[in-house]
């Protein structure tokens, strides 16, 4: 799977990064600090999956998203947010997916996987997402809060 990173914190695009490409099969193709970094990136190489920190600087979240589902309709965006409590928001705005980063990382990679899985079994289309924009994956729980020992961003 071919990955776009769109965070602000070079910290965090490092470990996503990381993270990521220590994975069989996964690839970071680039990364975005703001969200028109993140447009032009993502009309350059359409990748397979959009990591988008919800607190993005210049993010419209409803037109981003409308406008990477215009460039990149067979895209799959998941929203990062240190913000537990905006999942409904980032939902509703048409996010396929969103991920506390207050979760262990593996819950990220589970998520990913089962993408993966889907995309590979012929489940989700031929690209197409796995979810209609707005629904949450099965495996994306209500993110609670977690302790920062052990969670994907401290």
């Amino acid at each position: 799977m071919l990955f776009l990173l769109a965070d602000d914190q070079p910290k965090v695009r490092f470990a996503l990064r990381v993270l990521l490409e220590r994975q069989t099969g996964f690839r970071v193709l680039g990364e975005a600090a703001n969200a028109a970094e993140m447009l032009a990136l993502a009309t350059a190489i359409c990748p397979d999956v959009v990591l988008l920190d919800w607190e993005l600087p210049g993010l419209d979240h409803v037109a981003t998203i409308a406008q990477l589902r215009a460039f990149c309709p067979h895209s799959w965006l998941i929203a990062l947010s240190g913000l537990p409590e905006v999942e409904m928001e980032a939902l509703d705005a048409g996010v396929d997916a969103f991920v506390s980063k207050g979760v262990p990382p593996d819950h990220l990679l589970v998520l990913l996987r089962k993408r993966q899985d889907d995309l590979t079994a012929g489940l989700a289309g031929a690209g197409a997402p796995a979810n209609s924009p707005g629904q949450t994956s099965h495996l994306s729980p209500s993110c609670q809060p977690r302790p920062a020992t052990g969670a994907l961003f401290s």
